[in-house]
């Protein structure tokens, strides 16, 4: 039984050497210099004049949730239309009203100005 699972194991410690392998590569070979201006926590050439922590408009969150929704719609169209065969009359009557719902749900955020920038 365990032996199902040795390719997966496999594969997660190659997933993980081929993550961090590289950057500790670079940590190991790569120049050890560090001086006062590196340190800082700007490298644009003046100090911060505003405080880190300011309020950002709410659209900023708006439109990236906005993305990753409409983004997760499109990781839901893929493999349904890799099974479309197979799922037959229902599983196209199931994505319409998926996308009937993504739609609506998409005009009544442009209708209430959500996407509306100033």
């Amino acid at each position: 039984m365990l032996e199902n699972y040795l390719p997966i194991l496999v594969f997660v410690v190659l997933g993980i050497l081929f993550g961090v392998g590289p950057i500790l590569v670079g940590y190991l070979l790569g120049p050890q210099r560090p001086d006062s201006e590196k340190l800082s926590p700007y490298e644009c050439g003046f100090e911060a004049f505003e405080d880190s922590r300011m309020k950002f408009d709410v659209r900023f969150y708006l439109v990236a949730i906005l993305f990753i929704i409409f983004d997760l719609e499109i990781a839901f169209l893929f493999p349904w239309a890799v099974a479309l065969e197979e799922v037959g009359t229902f599983g196209l009557l199931a994505m319409g009203v998926f996308l009937t719902l993504l739609v609506v749900g998409f005009i009544y955020e442009w209708k209430k100005g959500a996407l509306e920038w100033e």
